[in-house]
């Protein structure tokens, strides 16, 4: 043969790199994709939270227009929905919270559940869109709810099949979702209503199933990345179903990742749906209280998107100090609910900014230490049990929220001297 001259083997070779390069590429796409459609509307519900409760539950209570919003209208009267966001929070994760505790100890048939899900967003947008009693349109922040929460457990459980770096992938999605999904809902509900803007978001589950079924590559066999995150053939890995026995013996040696990452959710959603609503800034002749509500949540959804992507360039492992700062926030931000102390909005915007980076700074680093940390035949059950930490702390979030909201509201309306 010839100097210079390849080998068949060798064009073959080169042949599969490039094809196992492509479908590493479709895989990382496809997980973002889905990250993003999973998340998608829960974060939209809860966007439309406030407007939710004022159009339908509170006619009552209607606030003031935009250019009518100053002291002398309202010095000493709290403009408070009768129904906390909180209340809105608990039918977003109730659901979620009940299909993760029962579903990780469950058979794993990844087809049947992302239909599932699909199915179920589908009906939530429906339902909440066109529901005219109370009861529809909680059912239908119920259907979203459980799609939410059964797409999350099934699909980064599924990240162990692939390279390790869909899991950063599907943490950016997630993120993603959170912040397009905060900034579609408040700009559409510029032009359109709050009915017309849940039924065009329609076209998000239908997204989910052609990123699944069409772009990912559905692997033949899982590979068990060596310490450099690089597949090896010869390190494959079968993926055997565990017994109920077997994954509720995993749960102990897992409470260290789930309790600060629990916290974490906890103390954050406290802040957005027990404070958010409560912090109202009458000197913004161009954001009424419900803007600002729908603002600060694309806010926190930014600083969650900028975390959940930060893993490809750094990662920590120190959870509890996220906790920490995050407490410290839940004390700034309740004594400006009820004092307005804060002389500028701004303030206020660039501490949610800094919330959104640490809860998804958090979330992103969990699993990412988990899949550096767990055995790799253990790690798909470690994902699915692991998602339980921040629902639960969202759920006590949402109980916590109501309270405390209900007494603040009951509190004379400071007037800002600034």
């Amino acid at each position: 043969m010839a100097k210079g001259e390849l080998k068949l083997s060798d064009i073959k070779d080169v042949e599969r790199n490039d094809g196992e390069k492509a479908n590493k590429i479709r895989n990382l796409v496809a997980f973002w994709i889905l990250g993003l459609c999973n998340n998608y509307g829960y974060v939209v519900m809860l966007s439309a939270a406030h407007d939710i409760l004022r159009e339908r539950f509170d006619h009552k209570n209607d606030e003031p227009p935009k250019n009518t919003w100053d002291n002398s209208t309202s010095e000493t009267y709290r403009h408070c929905n009768t129904i906390s966001t909180g209340a809105i929070l608990l039918a977003d994760i109730l659901p979620c919270l009940i299909v993760k505790l029962i579903f990780p100890f469950v058979p794993y048939f990844v087809n049947t559940r992302v239909l599932a899900c699909i199915l179920c967003s589908i009906a939530g947008f429906l339902l909440v869109g066109l529901g005219e009693t109370s009861i529809i349109i909680i059912l239908g922040i119920v259907l979203t709810s459980i799609s939410s929460g059964l797409g999350e457990l099934t699909l980064i459980a599924y990240c162990n099949r692939f390279n390790k770096h869909v899991i950063t992938c599907w943490s950016s999605g997630t993120g993603g979702a959170g912040i397009f999904g905060a900034v579609s809902y408040a700009c559409l509900k510029i032009w359109l209503s709050t009915k017309q803007t849940l039924l065009l978001m329609l076209i998000i589950p239908f997204l989910e199933g052609i990123a699944f079924w069409i772009i990912l590559e559905i692997p033949k066999e899982t590979v068990q990345s060596d310490k450099s995150g690089i597949g090896s053939r010869e390190q494959i890995i079968k993926v055997q179903e565990k017994s109920l026995k077997e994954k509720l013996r995993l749960v102990p040696t897992l409470l260290k990742y789930m309790l600060p990452l629990g916290l974490v959710y906890l103390l954050e959603y406290f802040i957005n749906q027990g404070l958010f609503e409560l912090i109202e800034f009458n000197n913004i002749s161009w954001l009424g209280p419900s803007d600002q509500y729908r603002w600060l949540q694309v806010d926190y959804q930014i600083g969650v998107f900028i975390s959940r992507s930060s893993a490809v360039l750094f990662t920590f492992n120190k959870i509890w100090i996220m906790s920490v700062l995050q407490f410290i926030n839940v004390i700034i931000l309740l004594f400006e609910s009820i004092y307005y102390y804060m002389p500028s909005f701004w303030i206020v915007f660039s501490i949610v900014l800094w919330e959104g980076l640490l809860g998804g700074g958090a979330y992103v680093n969990t699993f990412y230490k988990i899949s550096r940390q767990i055995p790799a035949e253990d790690r798909e059950t470690s994902f699915s049990i692991v998602v339980l930490a921040d629902s639960i702390g969202i759920a006590l979030a949402g109980w916590m929220s109501m309270p405390v909201h209900n007494a603040i509201c009951q509190l004379p309306r400071p007037i800002r001297k600034f």
